[in-house]
């Protein structure tokens, strides 16, 4: 597939071919550990990453090379790697820029999981974060110093849906040599396209709309191939002898591919952080519908967005597709096609009536999960941020009095009184 054809071409086709052996349309899942050389010479070659091909599937999978394809189509880029999980995908993403000492600055609107991995797990490998408002440009320069090697951020930001001024972001890691590294769950693909905004690397929790029916589990690193890096001694795991493999320079040998052939002869093969293949034939089918699927999602999103807004027992509501949201002007230049259908919602009866709304729904699934074709509910205060502070709870979009919603696909009339109903509850 090329670049010419449409988005949802691309969404059905890109990486995929008939089955070579038995002519089968839809990608099979090959459920296997190893590959057959074809004789010694082969099998050194392959080790010597003097050919590419197929050794073990902790390395590579026929199925999950087709989804790895197909993402990093949709994205632009160049290639991409697939992980167990968006978490996993992050470590990956950082793990070959990084080293004890280092640091990346973070935006403070992100997921609340993520913010644990940064500031917990993170120190254990001796990598700091660095929170910064990325409204505030002139912080997020101040912000970067000598040890810096990535910037961070998602491009519409869970809980709250706000979206990143992208460009103004790629500006600043263009400016100071660094890598952007952009989470582009929540917007998907067909939303937002951050490397034409300037990121380096693109991750996606799989998990989410990719799969969109709430299966399995996945992530994904898509690198845009664009980075030069070489350009600096900042990056010696790409530009520097890597003595695994006699001294090779996996820049200088595969050039705008060098981040992707790391990420599975490196990243992979050590820290072992790989998608299975079933998981990956959930999510290609969840992709196949992924426009349309969208479309839905904001549609419905906008209107209950709107509905919410009007009702006297909400406080406010963070959607950025309503003119209300100071996000709203950026729908048409970072998200052009909607402003997702994930947002959060203040009631008036603060943590308490949090709790009694979400007991009360029955359309709504209260689980730790969005992206579903399924609506979904939970208040973040109390599980997925509730690790936090109160200060980085209301930095993060997840004050006490804030429900957070993953709007699907069903009618959206009849989510409204779902939620009509249970705020009646919430509010007796």
């Amino acid at each position: 597939m090329t670049d010419s054809h449409g988005f949802d071409t691309l969404q059905i086709h890109a990486g995929a071919r008939p089955d070579p052996a038995t002519g089968a349309r839809q990608t099979p899942i090959y459920q296997t550990t190893a590959y057959v050389f074809r004789d010694a010479d082969h099998a050194a070659a392959l080790f010597n990453l003097q050919e590419v091909g197929y050794i073990y599937s902790r390395l590579t999978n026929p199925t999950v090379a087709v989804l790895a394809e197909r993402i990093a189509t949709l994205e632009g880029g160049v290639g991409a790697v697939c992980t167990s999980s968006g978490h996993a995908a992050q470590i990956m993403a950082l793990y070959p820029l990084m080293a004890p000492g280092l640091n990346i600055v973070a935006s403070t609107r992100l997921y609340g999981g993520t913010v644990t991995q940064f500031t917990q797990v993170f120190k254990r490998f001796g990598w700091e974060t660095k929170f910064v408002d990325f409204d505030d440009t002139a912080a997020v320069e101040a912000a970067i110093d000598e040890n810096t090697r990535a910037i961070f951020c998602e491009s519409i930001a869970n809980p709250g849906g706000y979206i990143t001024d992208l460009d103004a972001i790629g500006a600043i890691a263009d400016k100071a040599g660094l890598p952007m590294v952009v989470d582009n769950t929540t917007a998907t693909p067909y939303l937002c396209n951050p490397i034409a905004h300037g990121a380096t690397l693109v991750i996606h929790s799989t998990t989410k709309y990719l799969t969109g029916n709430g299966t399995v589990t996945g992530g994904c690193i898509v690198d845009s191939g664009k980075f030069d890096w070489s350009a600096s001694d900042k990056f010696p795991s790409l530009s520097q002898p890597e003595p695994a493999y006699h001294g090779l320079k996996f820049h200088e040998t595969f050039g705008a591919l060098a981040y992707t052939f790391f990420g599975i002869a490196i990243g992979l093969r050590d820290l072992g952080m790989t998608m299975n293949p079933q998981a990956a034939h959930y999510t290609l089918m969840g992709i196949e519908t992924l426009s349309l699927r969208m479309e839905k999602h904001v549609a419905n999103a906008q209107k209950i967005a709107a509905w919410l807004e009007k009702d006297p027992r909400i406080e406010y509501v963070t959607y950025a597709g309503l003119p209300s949201s100071p996000y709203h002007g950026r729908v048409a230049s970072i998200c052009l096609k909607g402003a997702g259908a994930l947002f959060t919602v203040a009631l008036k009866g603060g943590y308490e009536a949090c709790v009694k709304m979400v007991d009360s729904l029955d359309l709504f699934s209260h689980v730790a999960n969005l992206g579903d074709t399924r609506s979904l509910i939970i208040h973040s205060a109390s599980t997925t941020h509730r690790q936090l502070t109160p200060e980085q709870q209301t930095a993060a979009g997840a004050a006490p009095n804030v429900v957070r919603l993953s709007i699907g696909t069903e009618d959206p009339d009849d989510l409204i009184r779902d939620l009509d109903k249970a705020l009646s509850a919430a509010s007796a």
